[in-house]
């Protein structure tokens, strides 16, 4: 997700600074996403920069500047809403990447590398599982107010998509694991196979006598 969008959907429920917009993107996404203040800012600067975000007017006490979405910038995040995700450019996954760099590195126990990572994916998975049933009670209560209800139901849908990926990338190790163990099935057919015409080369090539050649049993015979 753009940071860039995500300040400017928090901005236009009203004007706010860095710090609070910072704490407020932690709070919804339930810290999945950390920020660092400087990199809050700095994306302040640069929306400002293209129109998208002004200041409210100059620091309070505390050196404080407030921020406020403009026109054009809640046009700009008004399109975002409206327009799915872009899904055609494949991201960069270290796993994948990882696994599809092991299997052509020699030396590499890849099994290994594929079961060590379904038992740390799995222990993730466990916590989201937890993590899930917590955050079930905050979305469904009311006791602290509407709010708290629609920042615990942002938390949860959060977490129900890390816990579905988790579970996908159990599913894709299990595929990987079976995969890979077809193909040694494959590769060791294969080598046997070349052994066996290897050897059924040599043993003819031993007793076979060259076109040219008169066999040593008709040089006595008469003619």
């Amino acid at each position: 997700m753009s940071v860039r969008l995500g300040l400017m959907a928090l901005l236009a429920e009203g004007e706010s600074y860095g710090a609070r917009l910072r704490s407020e993107f932690e709070e919804r996404t339930g810290g999945t996403w950390p920020l660092n203040v400087g990199q809050v800012y700095t994306t302040l600067e640069r929306l400002v920069r293209d129109g998208l975000v002004e200041q409210t007017g100059e620091a309070d006490s505390e050196g404080r500047i407030g921020y406020r979405l403009t026109d054009a910038g809640r046009a700009e995040l008004d399109a975002w809403w409206a327009t799915p995700v872009d899904r055609t450019s494949t991201p960069r996954d270290e796993l994948t990447i990882k696994l599809a760099l092991a299997v052509t590195a020699p030396g590499v126990d890849v099994e290994r590398v594929v079961q060590s990572q379904r038992t740390s994916t799995l222990r993730h998975l466990r916590d989201l599982t937890r993590l899930k049933r917590d955050a079930l009670g905050r979305a469904e209560g009311t006791a602290e107010g509407v709010a708290a209800a629609q920042h615990g139901l942002a938390w949860l849908l959060v977490l129900e998509n890390l816990v579905f990926a988790a579970e996908a990338e159990v599913r894709w190790l299990d595929h990987v694991e079976s995969t890979l163990a077809r193909h040694a099935v494959t590769v060791e057919r294969a080598a046997r196979a070349a052994r066996a015409t290897t050897s059924s080369a040599s043993d003819t090539g031993s007793t076979v006598t060259s076109p040219g050649a008169t066999p040593a049993l008709l040089e006595g015979n008469p003619s």
